[in-house]
């Protein structure tokens, strides 16, 4: 990893708190208020502080943030992108003619919801998103196309697969590995509104990070102006299959409803995913399910035993 400050953006949150820990003291965490007036001021201040930091060295940017899913408001989306955009548009400006990158943690999902053709899906496969959700990550990296490639800076975009891990943030309506753990832990019921026999690719925090950050060493070192990379295991597993798996390493039966949900229609029954781009990467996803399901689940026992979940 090269030894220079990256700045993260969104390290608070699962992907960038995994990616801060995995950088150590050459992180740099933006401090950002988000949904507030200050938020494109601290974004700014970001950019400049790491600016200064590096010097004359190349730069780095990890953009992690997100507190989008499938179900929040077109207003709060559209706030996101135009943030995303206008921290673009400083950074490149202050940076002038110094080279640096930006990873872009965007959404495989919420990209390729509606997609046809067969399974699993590549970079090669043509994003439809379905939901607003999806088109705002749609917009980012179309937004960070744009503005990069004027600037000729570089870009690593990931289409991330479903993240789970220790630590996510169980206010969000995201992250089913997570919530059915909260199930087992607290006994109330979780509401699951698509079939047993959907199927995701689900991607341990860690590996991601590793993963991440190894592709924009590689963008770096290969001086690739402009990549989308599929970051996922490779593994897809049913919503059956996970929850026999949390019933075999637990000894207890996650308490699920199916329900009926309009966000149903947002959702594909078959998310199989595998990485065509730079395929030496797709090694950092080492953490096998069990292990890492075990690991969440215990995360979230402990964040109860602490008071810091309610029941």
């Amino acid at each position: 990893m090269a030894d220079r400050p990256t700045l993260v953006v969104g390290s608070s949150g699962l992907l960038g708190s995994s990616v801060s820990t995995l950088l150590g003291d050459r992180a740099l965490r933006a401090r950002v208020r988000w949904s507030t007036p200050d938020a494109p001021g601290d974004l700014a201040a970001a950019a400049n502080a790491l600016l200064a930091s590096v010097e004359d060295a190349p730069w780095r940017v990890m953009w992690c943030a997100g507190a989008g899913v499938v179900g929040t408001s077109q207003e709060a989306l559209d706030r996101e992108v135009e943030e995303f955009a206008g921290f673009l548009e400083h950074l490149t400006a202050a940076a002038g003619d110094q080279r640096g990158t930006v990873f872009l943690a965007s959404s495989a999902g919420g990209l390729l919801a509606g997609a046809d053709g067969p399974r699993p899906f590549t970079e090669a496969t043509e994003p439809a998103p379905l939901a607003p959700y999806g088109h705002a990550k749609l917009a980012m990296e179309q937004v960070a196309t744009r503005i990069l490639g004027d600037a000729h800076q570089r870009l690593a975009i990931g289409r991330i697969a479903n993240l789970y891990g220790p630590g996510q943030n169980l206010a969000k309506m995201q992250g089913l590995i997570s919530h059915l753990g909260r199930t087992l832990v607290s006994g109330s019921p979780l509401g699951v509104y698509v079939p047993i026999d959907t199927i995701r690719d689900y991607l341990y925090a860690d590996d991601c990070a590793a993963m991440a950050l190894a592709f924009v060493e590689t963008a770096e070192e290969r001086d690739l102006a402009h990549t989308t990379k599929i970051l996922a295991s490779g593994n897809g597993v049913t919503i059956g299959e996970l929850i026999g798996l949390l019933r075999h390493l637990t000894k207890r039966k996650p308490h699920v409803i199916y329900a009926a949900s309009k966000l149903a229609s947002a959702q594909s029954s078959d998310l199989r995913l595998r990485s065509m781009v730079l395929p030496e990467l797709n090694a950092y996803a080492t953490t096998p399910l069990p292990v890492g399901v075990s690991a969440t689940v215990e995360g979230i026992l402990r964040q109860f035993r602490e008071g810091e979940l309610a029941s």
